[in-house]
């Protein structure tokens, strides 16, 4: 009997709320690092898919900032249900997809699971704790409050796949943001299996755009686009740093460094589930308002 070839799945990009096709029609394949397997196909964003995302995270910004804090948070926890659901087949894809043990993968999804249901908490109360009543002259009120500063490019490191996207995504939704994630180039499968969770929960279509490809090609167009706001240094390594935060400056784009020495903080609450992490990702509006009689 002839020996039955297998059909990898390929995975196409999620932008806008849809999976789909790369403009470009390349791919690459996902490998198994310990045996060299293919694990599957992955799309290989071009620069025309980057515009795409941002046009996609535009409109999803416009309509997600406009829910209240306590709708993002009952929206986030729904995530964290569809997570809890599919638990077992993340860590079965990290496992295959990195060099770490089954107990190390499902400890990788437990804690992501547990970080979403932190910042599903804190999605109604981080206005509280950044904003502030001034003390100024009387006869007028003085507030300042937190806003969304629009839309974010997360780049992640190749470590960590899961934990470090959930830990990266939080508190830029949290806060009202969309966001465009270049996944890790070397284990894309957990972001692309997020990205089919994302897409039947409750997040609005372009809230969260993830693409994968080669990030020497895509993190230049992202940094340099004039209708991105932030950009998310998360990739642990530092040879993008200087190009990006030059083509930030163009357009007094924010450049958070978010990037971990060691992989393994990414476990710690205090560095990772604190109200700075937000903070990063809102502006502070101060509006002046007449007493009245």
């Amino acid at each position: 009997m002839a020996t039955r070839l297998q059909v990898p799945k390929m995975y196409k990009l999620y932008i806008g709320g849809k999976f789909t096709r790369t403009e470009s029609e390349r791919y690459m394949a996902a490998l198994n690092p310990k045996t060299g397997d293919k694990l599957c196909n992955v799309s290989k964003a071009s620069r025309k898919d980057a515009r795409n995302a941002v046009v996609a995270a535009r409109a999803g910004f416009n309509s997600w900032s406009g829910k209240t804090g306590y709708e993002r948070g009952q929206i986030l926890y729904r995530l964290a249900e569809m997570l809890e659901g599919r638990k077992d087949q993340l860590a079965h894809e990290i496992f295959l997809s990195m060099k770490v043990t089954k107990s190390h993968a499902l400890k990788e999804v437990m804690k992501s699971i547990d970080r979403i249901i932190w910042y599903a908490g804190l999605a109604d109360k981080y206005s509280q704790l950044i904003g502030t009543v001034n003390s100024v002259q009387s006869g007028y009120f003085n507030f300042s409050m937190p806003e969304p500063t629009g839309i974010v490019t997360i780049l992640l490191p190749e470590e960590l796949p899961m934990l470090a996207l959930i830990s990266r995504l939080c508190p830029v939704i949290a806060s009202g943001n969309s966001c465009i994630i270049v996944a890790s180039e070397t284990a894309p499968l957990p972001a692309l299996t997020f990205s089919e969770i994302a897409a039947t929960s409750d997040v609005p279509a372009g809230v969260i755009n993830i693409l994968t490809g080669s990030k020497k090609e895509l993190v230049p167009h992202l940094a340099g686009h004039m209708d991105v706001n932030s950009f998310d240094y998360a990739e642990s390594n530092p040879a993008f740093k200087k190009d990006v935060q030059t083509s930030c400056a163009n357009n007094i784009k924010r450049f958070v460094y978010s990037a971990h020495k060691n992989p393994a903080e990414y476990y710690n609450d205090d560095l990772n589930e604190n109200i700075m992490q937000v903070q990063n990702f809102v502006e502070i509006k101060t509006v002046w308002h007449t007493m009245g009689l």
